[in-house]
């Protein structure tokens, strides 16, 4: 199986990377970033843990990344079976903060590129044949969010439309796609969004934890393991499906209301 993994090399994508090599039946993989060194790096033990890897350095938001994305593994590997959109722009801003650009650049990279990348993708498995699987990373975000997240849940929102429109779409074609959202995940780009962006202690993990129902975060090798199951052919016919791997159940429960910290929008 020849998988893209477009934002493959750190966290859940190369999470995503490792599950898939350990699986075994993986023959190719193109991870997709923006770090030359560490996606490098990555696809090269990949490669030599017997399974060939190839980096490619794009920004998926640019125009022309999905399409050069596509071409190089069809120059490398000849066709595809699978695609995973996790790379996904997180910044904050509340309603009365945002910006045109800002809220522009968060559906470049959390929807129109994933959603070119698709189309590229689908085109050479239909004309090579293959019965492909795609898998959508999205967010329990997007079922609302939280004022600061505002622009980021509005595109998690629209990635679960696409995939849903999609599956409906391709399933003629024997191309299934799916999306996992997971809920809070411990990964280093959410201690670096933590530390950064939101002001917590370099011990709010720590403090996080205890807070959750199961008393940790979600950890990137379940929801790994969720979308190598979507990828795989023991899936069966699952497809257009939003599976949620998080420590709440949307619908049950008391609803929830706004904290006073976060009920100022100004």
């Amino acid at each position: 199986m020849i998988t893209i993994i477009n934002g493959g090399t750190q966290g859940l994508g190369e999470a995503v990377a490792r599950k898939l090599v350990e699986d075994g039946g993986s023959t190719g993989l193109v991870l997709v970033g923006r770090s030359a060194d560490r996606g490098q790096a990555l696809a090269d033990e990949l490669t030599g843990l017997g399974t060939p890897s190839v980096f490619v350095a794009a920004d998926i938001g640019e125009s022309d990344a999905p399409g050069m994305v596509v071409k190089t593994c069809v120059e490398r590997f000849g066709t595809m079976h699978g695609v995973v959109n996790v790379a996904a722009l997180t910044t904050r801003a509340t309603l009365f903060d945002d910006t045109p650009e800002h809220l522009d650049r968060h559906f470049a990279v959390n929807v129109k590129g994933p959603y070119f990348l698709i189309q590229a993708a689908a085109r050479v498995m239909i004309e090579t044949g293959v019965a492909g699987s795609i898998v959508n990373v999205g967010s329990t975000s997007g079922y609302g969010g939280q004022p600061r997240l505002t622009a980021y849940s509005m595109s998690k929102g629209a990635l679960a439309i696409m995939t849903k429109n999609l599956a409906y779409a391709l399933m003629r074609h024997d191309i299934r796609v799916n999306q996992v959202n997971p809920g809070w995940m411990e990964t280093e780009s959410e201690h670096h969004t933590q530390m950064t962006q939101d002001g917590a202690p370099e011990n709010w993990l720590e403090m996080a934890a205890p807070t959750r129902p199961f008393e940790r975060l979600v950890q990137p090798w379940e929801v790994a393991n969720a979308i190598a199951f979507c990828l795989s052919p023991d899936s069966g016919l699952l497809t257009g499906n939003v599976i949620d791997i998080d420590q709440t159940v949307q619908g049950a429960g008391e609803p929830p209301l706004p904290g006073s910290e976060e009920t100022p929008l100004l």
